[in-house]
């Protein structure tokens, strides 16, 4: 089981099931959500995700046709992403999670638009875009 809650505390919520791989994805509209130089976030199964106070709090930004970020309407904090093509996956961020998640980064996407500010010194798996053929970007 896991847990997890946006930065004021308003917003709660549990998860009981496996955390996919994380991906820190570099595209322009991730940084500019974020603030930062890429999104760590991994996907999970809806119907897994329960909250536990707050869901009232959750506002929707459709970032592009068909996906959605959701954040803390008080003090902003991104919660996940989901796309309509993909209704029983949730993207959630990894920095909501309250406990340890027992894994490291899987891979750096969308690196063709990554900050020129950052470098990348790992070894992990990098893509000019996404791979991921049953989870559209």
């Amino acid at each position: 089981m896991y847990t997890g809650q946006c930065l004021c505390g308003d917003i709660t919520f549990e998860y009981d099931g496996p955390i996919g791989p994380i991906t820190l994805c570099h595209c322009s509209q991730c940084r500019r959500a974020h603030g930062s130089a890429f999104s760590a976030s991994a996907p999970v199964q809806r119907v897994r995700f329960r909250f536990l106070t707050g869901e009232s709090l959750v506002t929707e930004f459709e970032s592009r046709p068909g996906k959605y970020r959701a954040f803390c309407s008080h003090c902003g904090s991104h919660l996940f992403s989901r796309v309509d093509a993909i209704p029983g996956i949730l993207r959630l961020l990894a920095g909501v999670i309250n406990e340890p998640l027992g894994k490291s980064a899987s891979r750096h996407e969308f690196v063709g638009s990554k900050s020129d500010w950052y470098e990348i010194t790992d070894d992990l798996p990098q893509f000019q875009k996404t791979e991921r053929t049953n989870d559209p970007h």
